[in-house]
């Protein structure tokens, strides 16, 4: 029987496409490593996030490939993870790789409890990330993250991030009394985000989440105006009122050039815990439906879940991603992913990457 070689491995590998970035993965230099011991042979491949929601399918993939190659007995497929940045450079902060907007065309919708899932999903899934509450007018996140009362500290003049579960968080909270109502004009909302963009140390993040304020005001558009974003989420709810502010909120960011990383149907439907009839209270898919209509895809939908209610109002999202509940396990554990997908194909846009190379 013949040895394979590494050379007929990788060409095997070129016909690996990933998924969703439609290219192979030698083209896209996901293949770091191959290895060859007689018939067995190990490939070393580097997702662009840890959150992958294609790497059952790669392996498959690669396994298949390579086992055409004439010799192989045996092939292991062993991952590793580096999240590739947004062609822009954000200069404020050089450290972040990628601006997630987390946005909605009405209150009401559970935007703040999808981008704390979010930013903990992500966070778990092995990326370093950030949380930042530009909700100016209704601060939610340190409720939600379970760190309501934290002081903020400083360190060579800049403001040094509260940290819950992993991830680094920022909010307005953290500047005013709870009891307080912030009532500030466009000017001094431009300010503060201004300066939770330059004056906070984030350090090396992967994924900056960014929870905005429901509409279409003035943060969006001063995000917009400050920094390269990779794109936005939109949360809304399946009836047509919420659906047709969710338009409202995506046809804004095509005007502010933020590419529309997709559409979450939040409050999606009900299952009852005791016979698991599932009812639709809110209506349902019209935020699919929505997707298919403007385009851009469907992030998934997240059920109305008593379970999930506790975990918000206690401030552990964490436990949404290890409750009993496998269903809302597996609706949040897919929002997050396809999320991680659709910024990798953002951020793979307009980046050449080098081929491996074999010695």
């Amino acid at each position: 029987m013949s040895t394979p070689t590494k050379d007929a491995i990788i060409e095997q590998l070129r016909t690996v496409d990933d998924p969703e970035l439609h290219q192979d993965i030698v083209t896209l230099n996901m293949v770091r490593n191959v290895t060859t011991d007689g018939g067995n042979v190990v490939v070393e491949v580097e997702l662009t996030t840890p959150a992958c929601p294609m790497k059952g399918t790669i392996r498959r993939d690669v396994e298949a490939a390579v086992g055409r190659v004439p010799g192989v007995t045996n092939v292991s497929v062993e991952f590793s993870a580096r999240v590739r940045g947004q062609a822009k450079t954000v200069v404020q902060m050089p450290g972040v790789k990628n601006v997630i907007a987390v946005g909605a065309g009405k209150g009401g919708v559970g935007k703040s409890t999808v981008a704390a899932l979010l930013a903990v999903g992500l966070k778990r899934e092995g990326a370093r990330v950030g949380l930042l509450d530009a909700d100016v007018y209704g601060p939610s996140i340190p409720t939600l993250m379970g760190v309501e009362g934290s002081r903020l500290g400083v360190r060579d003049d800049k403001i040094i991030p509260i940290e819950a579960v992993g991830v680094k968080l920022i909010s307005i909270g953290f500047f005013i009394d709870p009891e307080q109502a912030v009532v500030w004009r466009g000017p001094m909302v431009h300010g503060a985000v201004q300066q939770f963009l330059g004056d906070v140390d984030w350090g090396e993040l992967d994924y900056l989440v960014v929870d905005l304020p429901p509409g279409t005001g003035d943060v969006p558009l001063t995000l917009s105006q400050s920094i390269p974003m990779t794109g936005s989420v939109i949360v809304c709810t399946p009836q047509d009122l919420a659906l047709s502010d969710a338009r409202r909120a995506i046809m804004m960011y095509e005007k502010l050039n933020v590419p529309c990383l997709g559409i979450v149907e939040n409050m999606s439907y009900y299952v009852c815990p005791n016979c698991r009839h599932r009812d639709a209270i809110f209506d349902h898919g019209g935020a699919k439906r929505a997707a298919g209509e403007l385009n851009v895809p469907f992030l998934g939908e997240i059920p109305l879940n008593a379970d999930l209610r506790v975990f918000a109002d206690e401030g552990t999202p964490q436990k949404c991603f290890n409750t009993a509940d496998d269903e809302l396990r597996a609706a949040v554990t897919h929002v997050v992913r396809a999320v991680a997908g659709q910024v990798s194909v953002r951020a793979s846009m307009g980046q050449a990457q080098p081929t491996l190379s074999v010695e």
